[in-house]
């Protein structure tokens, strides 16, 4: 199984267009070394022929060129079978709609998010009047096959954050997606968005082969000046305050750690930062567009 980092920081890329926080600026500016990072995406396969979406970022287009295995290779055949979606979540959702071209699509959901997405943001609405889509349902417990020994479990993801469209249940508004290599056994988890490691959520990680995972604030008030939330009223567990998200990574039994989901304000963006040499001690990773790992 091979997993591809699309994109890796939150909604609104790096650097985000209409901010001008330091790490946007140094990202524009060139004063301090980083790598300019597209919105929150990955796609997976067993063979390098069919891949798998797991979400589809605003920045899709640019993401699929970047990738030549995701190029058509005749026609109008695209080797990208279907999308997989954690939750509703615009900046997880948009990409659908650049991908009405095709001849068909399938998308696997809960019902809680196809409900949001069919009559709250009217993203699937909007894209089956311009392709048929096949909905495949998620059921979090349940191990569904994609064929050529690829498949995955789902597993409910708690969240506090508030529904802006109010539509599906909450059962099933975030989930995270185990994938699973038959010919190996090998695993990977991806979770880009998680506001506690519950006992229920830890389960799903143990023993994993590769996680990744939300790292999307470096502290819990980073972004009350700008935006006037914290990272856990947006539904994320924050990096480096004691007790986050890289204290609890490092007692977690999982081969290698990544974090993914990374947002424009996150001091370990910076290459130099004493925050990425933070992360980097406690032997976890941060994701850069273009990222592939092997399992």
């Amino acid at each position: 199984m091979w997993v591809r980092v699309l994109g890796s920081a939150a909604g609104g890329g790096f650097p985000q267009w209409n901010c001008a926080c330091p790490t946007c600026r140094a990202a524009r500016d060139g004063s301090r070394p980083c790598l300019p990072r597209t919105q929150s995406s990955i796609a997976v396969t067993a063979d390098r022929r069919r891949w798998y979406l797991i979400n589809a970022s605003p920045d899709l287009r640019a993401q699929i060129e970047s990738c030549p295995d995701l190029h058509p290779r005749e026609g109008r055949d695209t080797p990208i079978r279907a999308v997989l979606l954690t939750d509703a979540e615009i900046d997880h959702t948009l990409g659908l709609l650049l991908l009405r071209e095709g001849r068909a699509l399938e998308v696997h959901t809960t019902p809680a998010v196809r409900e949001t997405l069919c009559s709250g943001t009217a993203v699937l609405r909007t894209l089956q009047a311009f392709c048929p889509v096949t909905w495949r349902p998620v059921v979090p417990g349940a191990e569904t096959s994609l064929g050529d020994g690829l498949s995955y479990r789902a597993f409910d993801v708690p969240t506090g954050k508030p529904d802006r469209f109010a539509v599906g249940g909450d059962q099933g508004r975030v989930v995270g997606y185990r994938l699973i290599d038959a010919a190996t056994g090998r695993t990977a988890v991806y979770l880009p968005g998680v506001p506690e490691f519950t006992a229920e959520v830890r389960a799903e990680l143990d023993d994993c082969s590769c996680l990744l995972v939300d790292g999307t604030c470096w502290r819990d008030d980073e972004l009350l000046d700008l935006a006037g939330k914290t990272a856990r009223d947006m539904g994320h567990l924050p990096v480096g305050e004691p007790g986050g998200s890289l204290d609890q990574l490092a007692a977690l039994p999982v081969e290698r750690r990544i974090y993914v989901h990374i947002n424009n304000t996150n001091p370990m963006l910076l290459d130099d930062s004493p925050e990425r040499r933070a992360v980097e001690r406690r032997g976890v990773e941060v994701a850069a567009d273009g990222l592939e790992v092997r399992l």
